[in-house]
């Protein structure tokens, strides 16, 4: 790629200076942040024939030498700047695809001074490299939307055996599904997050242990783990859970290294969501400070229930949010237990706030706080590549233990585990052709009573599917 910059001297000083142009290239946009001296007026428009984007700044000047800038593998092939008006600059990046932009300008922070953010977004292009596969989604989508008719009917106070027996099907094949999990760094591009005595950044601590579970957990048969960013780059904090939602994740774990004033503490912690806020000071300081990252991205989205009453709607969200905690915190107990082999933990329990990473209604989430990146020696440990590996593996056991006790139906840890059962008295081995409706019936128990003592998230049974049929 070749990447060309020409730049005039101005005639004379102007009130504002660019002292940097940073560039943070992500699958589908690339942003660009000016560093400037104050604050500045700006224009952002694009050009065709041939495709360019032009920021025009006024009474601005270079005040550093640009030919430093890297384009990285990004929609911008060339650099160019000139005087406009005089004493205004126009910078002009020519470009090698379709891009929309948008552009903020952010105050100064405790790193940064001023910034004009330009975000140049791909039209049609995915935010991840590895797309979730088209029939995993599908299975995955009857189960949740099984899931969301069981608890509307509850929600609603109707009952729910007529919500099943409208969606009561033949068994199907067994799909022997992976299970989806999410992992996501923390940070990212010009959000640092965290910084130790000696520098390091905890957006490059957490990259390096989040590639790593997600290693280990793809090594490991049943399981498929993804990244919401796989290099150096902001994902906004709802977009990472809007991700984890369109790649049909069964959970989401988002890696974050602590940080606090005072040199001392240390300690691996793991975190779920509160509904009625943190259980702590230090728990609540540390939500709003991990939210307030989400100034820098400027991204949103919420579950769509845009269809129910204001009630419903509450309703709803309760029954779901509810089992989702549930399942978030029996999971950040068994990652608990991990990490507190290998290292210290700063809190003995599950600690639950508000972060906006944790607040996906419909997948379990957890927030693991690796070590302190404050503290001289945890920041040490936290960039050994040995002790990233305990970390990421601790924290890779802890989710796949408790997979393997509560096995999604439609997962391959289900069917392994169906093998050897079903010859019990309580216990029955779907065939082919069975429903749900002729299951209940047979053994003289209700549909309702039939999912709840299966745990099952959805109304398809699959054959070979093994039943604990409950006493009526």
């Amino acid at each position: 790629m070749v990447f060309a910059i020409c730049h005039v001297a101005p005639a004379q000083a102007a009130d504002v200076d660019v002292d940097n142009i940073r560039l943070w290239a992500a699958p589908d946009h690339v942003r660009v942040v000016f560093d400037l001296s104050d604050e500045v007026d700006s224009s952002v428009f694009k050009l065709d024939d041939p495709r360019r984007l032009v920021v025009d700044l006024k009474d601005t000047q270079l005040a550093f030498d640009p030919d430093g800038v890297d384009p990285e593998d990004s929609a911008i092939e060339a650099l160019r700047t000139g005087r406009r008006n005089g004493d205004d600059l126009r910078v002009v990046f020519d470009l090698n695809r379709k891009i929309e932009p948008h552009h903020f300008l952010l105050p100064p922070t405790d790193q940064y001074g001023y910034r004009l953010v330009v975000d140049l977004d791909y039209p049609g292009e995915g935010a991840l490299d590895e797309p979730v596969d088209p029939i995993a989604a599908m299975i995955r989508d009857q189960e949740m939307d099984a899931e969301r008719e069981l608890r509307q009917a509850e929600a609603e106070g109707a009952s729910p055996s007529a919500a099943l027996a409208k969606r009561d099907s033949q068994a199907k094949p067994h799909p022997k599904r992976d299970i989806i999990v999410a992992v996501d760094p923390g940070h990212g591009g010009e959000d640092p997050g965290a910084i130790g005595p000696s520098g390091t950044y905890e957006k490059d601590v957490v990259l390096a242990i989040a590639r790593k579970v997600k290693a280990y957990i793809s090594a490991t048969s049943g399981f498929k783990a993804f990244l919401t960013r796989d290099s150096d780059y902001y994902v906004g904090l709802r977009k990472r859970t809007l991700l984890a939602r369109e790649q049909k994740a069964d959970f989401f774990v988002s890696v974050h290294a602590d940080a606090v004033k005072s040199r001392g503490p240390t300690g691996s912690s793991v975190y779920a969501l509160s509904k009625n806020g943190a259980t702590s000071e230090s728990a609540r300081w540390l939500a709003e400070s991990e939210n307030r990252s989400d100034l820098i991205g400027g991204v949103d989205g919420n579950l769509d229930l845009s269809d129910k009453d204001e009630v419903l709607r509450g309703v709803l969200l309760d029954l779901t949010m509810t089992a989702t905690m549930n399942e978030s915190l029996s999971t950040g107990g068994q990652v608990l237990d991990k990490l507190g082999r290998i290292n210290r933990l700063h809190r003995s329990q599950v600690e639950q706030a508000g972060f906006v990473v944790l607040k996906s209604p419909d997948i379990p989430s957890l927030l693991i706080e690796t070590g302190f990146i404050s503290n001289p020696g945890e920041e040490k440990k936290l960039r050994s590549s040995a002790f990233q590996e305990k970390i990421a593996d601790a924290i890779g056991d802890g989710i796949i233990a408790h997979f393997r006790r509560h096995p999604p139906p439609s997962s391959l840890l289900a069917w392994q585990r169906d093998q050897g059962r079903g010859e019990g008295p309580d216990e029955y081995r779907v065939q082919k052709g069975d429903t749900l409706s002729q299951v209940a019936a047979r053994h003289d128990v209700t549909m309702l009573a039939l999912k709840q003592a299966n745990d099952l998230s959805g109304d398809i049974l699959r054959v070979g599917q093994v039943l604990k049929i409950p006493h009526s």
